[in-house]
Order: structure tokens, then C-alpha cells, then sequence
């Protein structure tokens, strides 16, 4: 059986999908394909596909990753090919590497996300990001299945910082001023979502956006402590596959119709 890793992105419109919605256009893609999915057991059997730690519907990303089992052997990057011509446009596969290491999800310990709010000058918002950082604690609060939950955001946000803007950069499609926003923050339980954090802002310095964040997830994977960056969690299969014999890459899966957009 051979394990594939994807990384796909959410853009444009396709950023209000659920996850739900992505699987089932995932599988949709996956039989267009003629990809050859390994199934599980049972009365109810389903393609072998493992999603992790997929972006809240509404926010666009560009880092978005899943593994799925095959039981014969294809290349990656002519199966990326396949899937990103039967999968709409916005949901585009942009990589495809074999599983040849253990534990994706486990490298998959920090976002970094970017914020775009529009109708906010530039130097309001970079004073509500220094009292936030200042703070020891901000609790914010949220709706769960069990009730109102109240948790601290601070603790799990690794950096967050105001990005420059020049001149006319920092103007939205309105003509308004945007300020933009950088946060790299730690997945933790409960997670820390980038409404979150917005909602910190609000709690610590009254920063209220007149229009709702454009919210998109740059990069996901395992957090280096001491630098505070995010590194690529597909890297460590990558070097392997480079190191491989040039004659273990196997056929390619058959070729699939342009899915409509």
C-alpha cells in the first residue's frame, strides 16, 4: 500500500466552504480521477483518507494538508495533476509528496495566519497588537457545544505583530485603510483560532473591525521553539523521495476529466 501527502489550498470563494463540503468534492475528485483509493473495512467501506487540522470554514489558506492510502502505486506529482484538474478552482492540490516518514499530524503543532482588516488605520491596530502582547492573559469567550466557554488566547499565540504597509499598500479595494496583521500561534486545546485572537484585540485595546477580517492561513507545521517559525511539515518526506533510486517511482494513475470551476 502506498501513502500519498497533499497540501491544497482554499482561495477566492471557495474559502466559505465547510470541511464537509471539501470532503465530499475530495471524493467527488478521487473517483473523476480514477485514483486507486484503498478502502476500509465493514458494511459502510470509505476511501483511506486522513485530513489534519483542516482551516475554519471562512478563512482562505494555502496550507492544508491530507494523506490517503492506494493499493497500487502512482506518482505524486502526476496524481497531484489529476486531482487538481477534477477539484474546482480554489481548492487547488500544489503538492504531492509519498509518505515516507511517520506522524504528519504530529508536525502539525502551529498556524501562521494572516489578517486583513479593513477599515482599520495602520497605527490603531499596531497599538492594539502591543497590548496584547503585553498582557499576561487574555480571556476571551466562546460558544461550544457544552455552552459559553472562556479561555486565555495569549498563552498560545507565539507572535503577533502589525505588518508595514506603504503608501497606497495600505488601501483597501474602498479606498479605506487596512491594516494587516501577522499571527503565529500554537495548536493547543481548546484551539486558538484567529476570531480569537480578534476577539483579544477587542477585550485588551477596543479594536473592532467595521467589517469582518479576511482571514488566511500562510503556513502550518511544526513550530521551531527557539526561532519561532513554522517549518514545512512535508520536508522531512521530501528528502527521503530525493534520496530514493530513480526507478522506485511507479506508473501514473490514468488521466481524468477538467472537473467545471
Amino acid at each position: 500500500m502506498q501513502r500519498i501527502r497533499l497540501r491544497y489550498t482554499k482561495r477566492g470563494r471557495l474559502r466559505f466552504t465547510s470541511h464537509r463540503d471539501f470532503q465530499r468534492a475530495f471524493e467527488r475528485a478521487l473517483r473523476r480521477a480514477e485514483v486507486p483509493m484503498a478502502y476500509s473495512a465493514g458494511f459502510t467501506p470509505h476511501p483511506k483518507v486522513s485530513y489534519a487540522n483542516a482551516a475554519p470554514t471562512g478563512t482562505g489558506s494555502e496550507a492544508e494538508y491530507l494523506e490517503i492510502a492506494l493499493t497500487a502505486h502512482c506518482d505524486p506529482e502526476r496524481l497531484r495533476e489529476l486531482l487538481d484538474e477534477s477539484l474546482p478552482a480554489g481548492l487547488d492540490v500544489v503538492e504531492a509528496v509519498e509518505a515516507r516518514t511517520p506522524g504528519l499530524a504530529d508536525r502539525l503543532t502551529a498556524s501562521v495566519w494572516e489578517l486583513r482588516l479593513d477599515g482599520v488605520d495602520p497605527a490603531e491596530a499596531e497599538n492594539a497588537v502591543a497590548a496584547f502582547n503585553g498582557a499576561e492573559t487574555v480571556e476571551v469567550q466562546r460558544l461550544a457545544k457544552n455552552g459559553m466557554r472562556t479561555f486565555d488566547t495569549r498563552s498560545a499565540v507565539v507572535d503577533l505583530e502589525s505588518m508595514e504597509t506603504h503608501g497606497s499598500a495600505a488601501d483597501g479595494p474602498t479606498g479605506q485603510p487596512c491594516a494587516i496583521l501577522r499571527l503565529v500561534v500554537r495548536h493547543v486545546t481548546p484551539a486558538v483560532r484567529p476570531d480569537d485572537v480578534l476577539s483579544g484585540l477587542r477585550a485588551v485595546a477596543d479594536l473592532a473591525p467595521p467589517v469582518p477580517a479576511a482571514v488566511t492561513r500562510l503556513a502550518q507545521g511544526l513550530l521551531d521553539e527557539e526561532t519561532g517559525t513554522v517549518t514545512d511539515p512535508l520536508a522531512p518526506d521530501r528528502e527521503v523521495d530525493l534520496a530514493a533510486p530513480a526507478d522506485s517511482v511507479g506508473a501514473a494513475v490514468p488521466a481524468a476529466a477538467k472537473a467545471p470551476a
